[in-house]
């Protein structure tokens, strides 16, 4: 009994950290939309000419440059560099978007499309939010499997910039939607349960997964349900 009145008062020593880390981690992935939307429009109005010429090497190009600011603003996460490196990301992925934005919306039915992607998304996070943060499970147990998946996720995602298999495509798009969700159980328990106390990586982590989802879900949407002029 002791023993656990002190593990208890622990927790509750950290429940004010475990606080203060989740309210920063939402409040910044909040932030982070706004640069992803500005992001968007503008991709939406690029042309994108030069993939279709090169698209093996823009892609590599892309991966590069996402991989880069990844590096720059975990070395910065203690500073406020770091989230200003974070929303410069934000806004390049949100530019990168753009492609898929412009084949979505060439559909009949691509803006709602687009708008059932956003709320399955947002749908999906709100849920294992809740999930994770409610419930006394602890899912940071998941750390091994998780890694391992994105390793062969990595793999998979590399091979077919060669192959580009339209199945392949598909289930590509399935598995990133369940390994993103587990991610994102993963990623607020670690910090529920003091694993994780920095907000601007668990920002990272939780704004990569959650653009996964959309992308994915918005790919299959169009995929299965979308309606050509």
């Amino acid at each position: 009994m002791q023993r656990e009145y002190n593990i208890y008062n622990q927790a509750g020593q950290l429940d004010s950290l475990q606080h203060r880390v989740l309210r920063n981690t939402y409040w910044l992935l909040g932030l982070s939309l706004i640069p992803t939307a500005v992001g968007a429009l503008v991709g939406l109005n690029l042309s994108f000419a030069f993939m279709a010429a090169s698209p093996m090497l823009t892609s590599l190009l892309f991966l590069g440059a996402i991989y880069g600011l990844f590096y720059a603003i975990e070395a910065n996460r203690y500073s406020s560099v770091g989230v200003y490196l974070l929303l410069l990301l934000t806004f390049v992925m949100g530019v990168m978007l753009g492609p898929l934005l412009q084949f979505t919306l060439a559909f009949r039915n691509g803006a709602q499309l687009v708008s059932l992607a956003a709320g399955g998304t947002a749908a999906a996070f709100f849920t294992l939010s809740a999930v994770a943060s409610t419930t006394k499970r602890n899912f940071t147990g998941m750390a091994q499997f998780l890694a391992v998946g994105a390793v062969v996720l990595m793999v998979a995602v590399i091979a077919n910039i060669f192959l580009h298999l339209p199945l392949f495509q598909v289930v590509l798009c399935g598995a990133f939607m369940i390994f993103s969700s587990l991610m994102i159980l993963f990623n607020i328990s670690a910090i529920v349960h003091g694993g994780e106390t920095n907000y601007i990586t668990a920002t990272l982590s939780l704004y990569v997964n959650i653009y996964n989802i959309f992308v994915s879900l918005l790919q299959l949407l169009g995929i299965f349900g979308g309606d050509r002029r």
